[in-house]
C-alpha cells in the first residue's frame, strides 16, 4: 500500500566528486564539493557528500563524509532538527524496534519502517513524502536497509520477495520471488540491506541450508546470478593468482546416508556486501558452517568447509569467482566475520595498494589486497589446540596486530574488584577455580580432564586458558570473544582525513559444546559491554579505545565526518559524537530509544544534518531494550521540542547488562529461603538429578529481603530418596566472591546477605547451571522528609538547545536520628524507568543535601506539577536500610 503525502519537485545535479587525500592530510584543507552524486556515479572509496545514497555510506561501505559544516568548534550548537514517529504515519501501526540504516538522496531519507515496510522522509522537514506497506503478501519483519537506483527504491519482504519502489511517488514498480534459474531455493531472503549498482540490485540470504547472494535485474527482478556459500562438489574454482581448489571436497565425504554437508551447510552472507566499479568486483561474506550436526560439531564435516567463514570476490555483472579469503578454517564456533566488507585506497611502505578491511567478529582485522585477496599487512599461521573429535585445522590465520584480546582474563573475585576487567572471565569454567583468597587457578582435575586424551597442545601449552579458538566437544569451554562478540553486524568506518578505521566491538565470551543451542551460551551472569576503537590502516597497529560501557556489535556502526568527528549510537538510546583523532566523547543526545543502527549525514539546502534511527532492537540485551519508532535528524541550530519541553527523549529504560538467569524470580518464602544445587526442578527425578542445564538451580531467581539466610542444599537421599544427587556441587558466588561452599550430596550452606544487590553464583562441577539470589531493601517512606528550597524548577536551557542546560537542582531530606547515609541516592522522575543519579551528596546535620545535574534531570521530567520521589540508603543499628520522600514541584521550562 502507497500513501502519497505530498508532492516536491525533484532536482539532482549532476557534479563531480572530489577524491580526497587517502593519506592522513584532512579532508577539510580540500574544499571538498557538496553537489549531489547519482547513484550510478557513486565511488566505492571517494567520500560522499550532500548525499548518502547507500547503507555503507558509499559502495565501499566507507560510512564516512566530506561534509564539513559540523565540526569540533560549533558541535556545542547541534541539536534536534526534527523527530519523525514513523510508525504513526499511515497505514499507521504500533509496531517498535528495527536494525535499518537510512539512506539519502537528494534531500530526502529512505528507510525500512519497524513493521518492514519503506517510508520516504523530507531531510530538511521530517515530513514524510509517501510510505509503503504491501498489501497482497507481509514485509519482513527484520531489516537492514534499502538501496536506490534508476528512479526506485528497493527492499525486500517475505516469501522471499524482492520490491522494487517508485522512489517519487512508493509505488510498487515490480515484485519479483527471488529463486535460481531453475527454480533453485536460494535460501531465505528478507533481512539483509540490498545494494545496487549499474542496474543490479544485489540480495542475500540471512538464513537457510544453503543460502546465496544473488544478482537481480533492477528493470524487473530477474534473476542475473547467484553464487551459493555452500558449492556443488566438483567444481573447481581458480582464482586470478593461479589457485585451484574444489571447494565441494573441503566439506569432507558424503556421509554413509548420502549427506553432502556442503549442501546443508548454513555459510549464510547475511550481511550487505561492497562494489568496486573500477575493478569490476563485488565483495561478500559468507557466516559459519552449520551442517551436518550442529555449527560447534565438526566430526562430519572433516576439512576447511569452503566458503564458510569466507570472504569471496566475484564478478559483479556475472558472478564469476574472482578469489576468496578464509578467515577461519573448518569453524566450529560461529566465529564468522560477516561483516560489511569496506574499501579504501591507502599507503603502505610508500605505495599506494587498494585494500580492503575484512573482519572483525574474531576480534581481528585483515587487510586485504582486494584484486587479488593477498595479505598487505602481515598475518601468521599460528599453530592451535586441536581435539582430535573435531577435525580442527592445527593453524588459523592470525593477523600480526590485534585489535581485541586473545585470551579472556581470570581476575581475582574480590569485592573491591567490580566490575573487573572487561574481558574477565566467570569462574568455574575451563577448570579454573577459586582458591581460599579468590584467585582463580587452573584445576587440572576439574571437569575438563575428561578432554584431555583428545587434546593435543602447541608447545608450551597444556590446557585450554579462554583463547581464541579453544577447542570443544560436549563440556562447555569459554572463549573470546564471542559468536555475538568481537565486531558482529555494526558496521565499521574508514576515515580519508585520519587514515583510521573504527569499529565498535562487544565484549561477550562465550562457552560452547556441541549441544549448545544459538552456537554457544553466552556465559550467564557475566558483564556484556562494550566500546569503539581505532587502528592505524597503513600499519594495524591500534590508535585508541573507548570501552563505553555498552555492547556495539549490533549495529551500533560508526560514522566519521571530514571534520574528524565520529557519530556512533548507543543501544541505551544515547547518540554520541566522538573526537576521531582520540575517541574522546564530545557530545551526546539522549533520543529516548535504543539504537541499533548506522548514523548518516548529508546536506539540504546549504545545511548539514545528521540523522539516526532510534528503534530498539534485542542483541544482547533482551526485553530490557527500550524499542521506538523514531528517526531523528540533528542540524546547528537545530530547536525541536519534544512534548516534555525537552528536546532530548526520555532516558531509557536499565539494561540488563549482566547476563540474566534464566527463569522468573521467586519470593523466598515460596521455598523457605532454600536453593537446591545442581537441580533443574524440585522433583524426585532422573531428569533433574545432578543438573547441568543452565537452568540447573532451584530456583534460579531467588528473591529475598536484605537480612535474609539463604540455604545452599545438595541435596541427597534425605531429600529425594529415588534419584539424590551423586555429585560434588559448589556455589561460586562471583564477582565479589561472598562465598563458595563445595558441598557433597546431603550437605547445605547458610549466608546471610547484609547488602543489597545481585549475587550470581554456579557450580564447580559443572559451570553451566546459575544461579542468582537477588536481595533488595524494602523501602520505608517518610512523608515530608523531601523539600526542595524552591516550590518551582526552573530548567530547560538558556541557549534553546539542550546543550545550554547547566547547573543543579537542590534537594534536602531529612534523616531520623541513628541513620547514617550509605549511598544510593536517586531521583525517581515521570518519564523514564531509571533513576536520576545524584550528582553530591552531603550530610548536614540531621539533613542530607542531594544535588542532581538540571542535564541529567531536564529530558526526564514534563513542565507543569510534577511528583519526585527521592530514595537513599542508610545504615540504622547496623542494617542496610532504604528511606524514601515524595515531593510535588513545579517545572518550568
Amino acid at each position: 500500500m502507497r500513501i502519497p503525502l505530498t508532492k516536491r519537485q525533484t532536482t539532482v545535479v549532476f557534479g563531480t566528486v572530489l577524491a580526497l587525500s587517502l593519506a592522513t592530510y584532512p579532508a577539510t584543507g580540500l574544499g571538498a564539493p557538496t553537489e549531489n552524486t547519482p547513484p550510478d556515479a557513486v565511488s566505492a572509496v571517494e567520500p560522499t557528500t550532500a548525499d548518502m545514497p547507500n547503507v555503507g555510506g558509499n559502495l565501499g561501505n566507507q560510512h564516512y563524509s566530506g561534509l564539513t559544516q559540523i565540526n569540533q568548534q560549533n558541535l556545542k550548537k547541534l541539536g534536534p532538527a526534527w523527530q519523525t514517529h514513523v510508525s504513526a504515519v499511515a497505514p499507521a501501526s504500533d509496531d517498535t524496534g528495527q536494525q535499518t540504516t537510512p539512506i539519502a538522496i537528494d534531500g530526502v531519507i529512505y528507510t525500512d519502517t519497524p513493521s518492514g515496510g519503506v517510508i520516504a522522509v523530507d531531510g530538511k522537514t521530517g515530513e514524510a513524502e509517501w510510505k509503503w506497506e504491501p498489501e497482497d503478501f507481509d514485509t519482513s519483519g527484520t531489516r537492514r536497509g534499502v538501496s536506490a537506483g534508476d528512479g526506485r527504491v528497493y527492499t525486500l519482504a517475505s516469501g522471499n520477495r524482492a520490491v522494487a519502489l517508485d522512489q517519487e511517488t512508493g509505488e510498487q514498480a515490480w515484485v519479483a520471488q527471488v529463486e535460481g534459474p531453475n527454480g533453485e531455493n536460494l535460501g531465505r531472503v528478507d533481512r539483509v540491506a540490498t545494494v545496487y549498482h549499474d542496474g543490479i540490485v544485489y540480495a542475500h540470504a540471512a538464513n537457510g541450508d544453503r543460502a546465496a547472494v544473488v544478482a537481480l535485474d533492477a528493470d524487473d527482478g530477474s534473476h542475473l546470478w547467484h553464487f551459493f556459500g555452500g558449492p556443488n562438489r566438483g567444481t573447481v574454482f581458480t582464482d586470478v593468482n593461479g589457485n585451484s581448489v574444489d571447494a565441494g571436497a573441503t566439506w569432507g565425504p558424503i556421509l554413509a546416508d548420502g549427506t553432502d554437508c556442503a549442501l546443508e551447510g548454513g555459510s549464510t552472507p547475511w550481511m550487505h556486501g561492497s562494489v568496486d566499479p573500477e575493478l569490476g568486483m563485488y565483495y561478500m561474506t559468507f557466516g559459519n558452517a552449520r551442517s551436518c550436526t550442529s555449527s560447534q560439531d565438526g566430526s562430519d564435516r572433516p576439512g576447511d568447509n569452503l566458503f564458510s567463514t569466507t570472504l569471496v570476490a566475484v564478478d559483479m555483472t556475472t558472478g564469476d569467482y574472482k578469489w576468496h579469503y578464509q578467515s577461519i578454517r573448518h569453524d566450529v564456533w560461529d566465529m564468522d566475520n560477516v561483516h560489511p566488507p569496506t574499501l579504501a585506497d591507502i599507503m603502505v611502505d610508500g605505495a599506494t595498494r587498494k585494500v580492503l578491511f575484512y573482519g572483525t567478529k574474531s576480534g581481528h582485522q585483515f587487510v586485504l589486497d582486494r584484486t587479488n585477496g593477498t595479505s598487505v599487512l602481515p598475518v601468521i599461521e599460528k599453530e592451535m589446540i586441536t581435539d582430535s573429535r573435531q577435525h580442527h585445522s592445527e593453524t588459523q590465520p592470525f593477523p600480526e596486530e590485534r585489535l581485541l584480546p586473545e585470551c579472556l582474563v581470570w581476575e581475582k573475585l574480590d569485592a573491591d574488584n567490580i566490575p573487573g576487567d572487561p574481558w574477565r572471565a566467570v569462574p568455574n569454567y575451563n577448570g579454573y577455580q577459586p582458591d581460599e583468597d579468590g584467585n582463580l587457578v587452573f584445576n587440572p582435575d576439574s571437569y575438563v580432564k575428561a578432554d584431555e586424551p583428545f587434546l593435543t597442545y602447541p608447545e608450551g601449552q597444556d590446557h585450554r586458558q579462554g583463547c581464541m579458538y579453544d577447542p570443544q566437544w560436549d563440556l562447555p569451554i569459554l572463549s573470546t570473544t564471542s559468536q555475538n562478540g568481537g565486531g558482529d553486524w555494526s558496521n565499521q568506518s574508514y576515515s580519508h582525513s585520519t587514515n583510521m578505521v573504527y569499529f565498535p566491538y562487544g565484549t561477550n565470551p562465550v562457552a560452547h559444546w556441541n549441544g549448545a543451542s544459538a552456537n554457544g551460551q553466552r556465559a550467564i551472569g557475566q558483564y556484556q559491554t562494550g566500546g569503539i576503537l581505532a587502528y592505524d590502516a597503513s600499519t594495524g597497529e591500534q590508535t585508541w579505545t573507548n570501552h563505553l560501557g555498552t555492547d556495539m556489535s549490533h549495529g551500533q556502526g560508526p560514522l566519521t565526518t571530514a571534520s574528524d568527528l565520529l557519530f556512533a549510537g548507543q543501544i541505551d538510546g544515547r547518540l554520541l559524537a566522538l573526537d576521531a583523532t582520540d575517541g574522546d566523547v564530545l557530545w551526546e543526545f539522549q533520543t529516548g530509544s535504543g539504537i541499533a543502527s548506522a548514523p548518516i549525514t548529508y546536506e539540504v539546502d546549504g545545511e548539514q544534518y545528521v540523522a539516526v534511527m532510534a528503534a530498539g532492537a534485542t542483541n544482547p540485551y533482551g526485553g530490557s531494550v527500550t524499542q521506538g519508532d523514531s528517526l531523528w535528524a540533528f542540524k546547528l541550530g537545530g530547536d525541536y521540542t519534544t512534548a516534555s519541553g525537552s528536546q532530548e527523549g526520555p532516558n531509557t529504560a536499565p539494561l540488563s547488562i549482566r547476563r540474566p538467569v534464566q527463569g522468573d524470580a521467586v519470593e523466598g518464602s515460596e521455598v523457605d529461603n532454600t536453593v537446591l544445587l545442581a537441580r533443574s526442578d524440585r522433583s524426585d527425578s532422573a531428569s533433574s538429578q545432578d543438573s547441568t542445564s543452565q537452568a540447573g538451580m532451584d530456583p534460579t531467581h531467588l528473591r529475598v529481603e536484605v537480612g535474609s539466610t539463604v540455604t545452599f542444599l545438595n541435596p541427597g537421599a534425605e531429600t529425594f530418596p529415588n534419584f539424590p544427587n551423586q555429585l560434588e556441587h559448589c556455589a561460586t558466588q562471583f564477582f565479589e566472591g561472598e562465598f563458595n561452599p563445595r558441598l557433597q550430596p546431603g550437605e547445605s550452606y547458610e549466608h546471610t546477605f547484609d547488602r543489597a544487590g545481585d549475587y550470581f553464583f554456579n557450580d564447580c562441577t559443572d559451570p553451566r547451571p546459575v544461579g542468582k539470589i537477588e536481595v533488595y531493601l524494602e523501602p520505608t517512606d517518610q512523608p515530608g522528609a523531601l523539600r526542595f528550597p524552591s516550590s518551582t524548577l526552573r530548567l530547560g536551557s538558556g541557549t534553546g538547545q539542550f546543550t545550554g542546560v547547566h547547573g543543579k537542582v537542590t534537594a534536602m531530606f531529612d534523616v531520623p536520628a541513628g541513620y547514617h547515609y550509605d549511598g544510593g541516592a536517586q531521583l525517581q522522575t515521570p518519564l523514564t524507568e531509571t533513576p536520576v543519579e545524584a550528582a553530591n551528596v552531603r550530610g548536614a546535620g540531621k539533613k542530607l543535601v542531594v544535588q542532581f545535574d538540571k542535564a541529567a534531570l531536564d529530558n526526564n521530567v514534563p513542565e507543569g506539577d510534577v511528583e519526585l520521589t527521592l530514595s537513599a540508603n542508610f545504615i540504622h543499628d547496623g542494617e542496610q536500610k532504604q528511606l524514601t520522600s515524595t515531593a510535588t514541584v513545579r517545572v518550568i521550562k
